[in-house]
């Protein structure tokens, strides 16, 4: 059995998968199309992101049997076609929640102590002490919207700080734990001073959060995004936090991400992205939430044992 990686993975998923006897290859190179002529000979595919896997690609996948995504996002796998012609497809979220929960928390810190903004004054000469006053996340309420891996991992970072952790999970129930307290959407709203983002892309929720879900926040509110860029309406966010109703924003993902680097060296910048780039109280960082040493072996065991568990029926000690 012959395994396709579309990406360079950690070492530990080639040596355990040859160990269960698979022979693994990389393609680093082909695009989409090349790929055509060959997948049919493969049990399985490894990737990230390169290359989208749409009906075309899958209907030449004469002996796949999986598809295994190194991450979590499957914006670019057609996984309900993948499906339907019996091929699993796998996501290591397991691998990556502690990063991203940390780097949430991260953000979360620098937003409210200004780190970023002091960082800049300071290499520029300037020391601005009671313009940089923080705020602290003892007694504060903290909402978390999204309680899977990523939402879970965050809430018990947050464990020491001293303040109160509440979810909304449209998609789980039962999931309040000793970390958070379930709540509905209309609480979150009304409680919430910290409002952190941890729900997957879909197309149910393509600007799940716009200009009439913040409005709905009655206490002013600080924002982190570590989750996909697309379930924020960016142009709303920017609206509120020039109206005060949004006091921060911290984002690792933003919806113009695939183009906006390309528009920032063509002088093309839509206006939102303008705004958060010399906004003070905005802190950005480049899809790095679950980017990690850790995270990058923790996807590659993740892997490894569903892989195994999906085609041996067991998982890997």
């Amino acid at each position: 059995m012959k395994i396709l990686f579309l990406n360079q993975a950690h070492p530990v998923l080639l040596d355990r998968l040859q160990a269960l006897g698979f022979l693994c290859e990389e393609d680093l190179q082909s695009s989409e199309s090349e790929l055509e002529n060959q997948i049919g000979e493969y049990t399985g595919i490894v990737l990230r992101s390169r290359i989208s896997i749409g009906r075309d690609l899958i209907d030449r996948a004469a002996n796949l049997r999986f598809i295994a995504r190194e991450g979590v996002g499957l914006e670019h796998i057609d996984t309900g076609y993948a499906e339907s012609k019996g091929i699993a497809v796998l996501t290591s979220p397991e691998g990556s929640r502690d990063t991203v929960g940390e780097h949430a928390l991260g953000l979360l810190l620098s937003l409210l102590n200004n780190l970023s903004r002091a960082d800049r004054q300071i290499r520029q000469g300037q020391w601005i002490r009671e313009g940089n006053r923080g705020v602290e996340i003892k007694g504060k309420t903290v909402g978390v919207l999204g309680y899977g891996n990523m939402g879970s991992a965050f809430a018990r970072k947050l464990q020491g700080f001293e303040a109160r952790v509440i979810a909304y999970d449209k998609y789980k129930s039962n999931y309040g734990d000793a970390y958070a307290e379930a709540v509905s959407l209309e609480q979150l709203w009304a409680e919430s001073d910290l409002f952190s983002i941890h729900i997957p892309y879909m197309p149910a929720n393509h600007h799940f959060i716009d200009g009439a879900f913040l409005d709905r926040f009655q206490k002013p509110v600080y924002l982190v995004n570590t989750a996909r860029g697309l379930v924020l309406n960016t142009a709303d966010l920017v609206a509120r936090l020039q109206s005060g109703k949004v006091q921060g924003a911290a984002l690792d993902v933003l919806e113009y991400e695939d183009t906006s680097f390309e528009q920032v060296r063509a002088g093309e910048i839509p206006a939102p992205m303008q705004y958060l780039l010399q906004a003070d109280n905005v802190v950005l960082s480049p899809h790095i939430a679950g980017w990690s040493f850790e995270s990058k072996k923790g996807h590659a065991e993740v892997l490894a044992e569903k892989i195994d568990r999906l085609i041996f029926g067991n998982g890997i000690s």
